[in-house]
């Protein structure tokens, strides 16, 4: 992977660490992540008018990688009103990789070598290892960790969604930005179902979070997508997940979540990882 596609991938995991760490630390995670959500619509509309067309064929990509973002939403939401940050957000980062990979390699033909797999590995491993963290009472959150497990299933899937429908549609933008109209339609449907009038208190009252969160969570996913176009698939979500290292810092020194030494490990071995995939090039 080159140095620039990693500096662009990196910094879009310091910017989806900082909107997680937004909807974590309200009050209201119901209204937090939809402001996120429905925030990113005016960016995807501005993008829109600059972005070419994408290809009719990568339209079942689009609403498939709607609907799988939509799942992920709501899985993470789950597991951020029973977890702490620095336990649900790791484990729901960490299984992708080692599924994108294994899908790639197995199924869609990918090749990567072995340094490439090492690396993978490596960065999954520590991002899993905080499965053994304990919460902040001092117990093991079970429930909230089958949650984040659910979501990180999400997440591989609409990774190799979005990887395959940006390369089919030839423009990662114009993907993204069709998608993510779709996904934020799709969520403030469930919204008013499920909490009635946050939609509304979001574009009255909130709309600040909405375009911070939501600016954040669009440019981050942006830059995400058009790395799938120019590097392998895998190897950009390994990258992406580097955001388990801004995250522990956000929930130690912000949230005042406990500081374990599993999480200075997992640090380490992210940061090892990376280290291997730009040896690779």
């Amino acid at each position: 992977m080159s140095l620039p596609v990693m500096i662009v991938v990196l910094f879009a995991a310091l910017l989806h660490a900082s909107w997680n760490f937004l909807v974590k630390n309200a009050g209201d995670k119901h209204l937090s992540m939809s402001a996120v959500v429905l925030g990113h619509t005016p960016f995807a509309v501005a993008a829109l008018l600059f972005a070419p067309l994408p290809s009719l064929e990568s339209l079942p990509y689009i609403v498939g990688g709607a609907v799988l973002h939509v799942g992920y939403q709501l899985f993470l939401l789950a597991s951020y009103r029973i977890g702490d940050l620095s336990q649900v957000y790791p484990l729901a980062r960490g299984f992708a990789p080692l599924i994108v990979a294994g899908v790639s390699v197995t199924l869609l033909g990918a090749h990567l070598s072995f340094l490439e797999l090492a690396a993978v590995a490596t960065i999954a491993t520590g991002i899993l290892s905080l499965a053994l963290v304990r919460r902040s009472d001092g117990l093991r959150n079970g429930r909230a960790a089958s949650f984040a497990v659910i979501t990180g299933g999400f997440i591989a899937a609409y990774s190799l969604v979005d990887g395959l429908g940006a390369r089919e549609a030839g423009t990662a933008l114009g993907f993204y930005g069709w998608l993510s109209t779709v996904n934020a339609l799709i969520f403030a449907v469930i919204m008013r179902v499920v909490q009635p009038g946050i939609v509304k208190r979001v574009i009255c009252r909130d709309w600040r979070l909405a375009l911070i969160g939501g600016g954040a969570s669009f440019l981050a996913y942006s830059m995400v997508t058009w790395a799938f176009t120019v590097a392998p698939i895998p190897l950009v979500t390994a990258l992406r997940e580097t955001s388990i290292v801004f995250a522990l810092l956000l929930g130690v020194f912000v949230l005042k979540e406990p500081l374990d030494p599993m999480k200075v490990f997992a640090t380490m071995c992210t940061l090892l990882g990376v280290g291997l995939l730009r040896f690779k090039r």
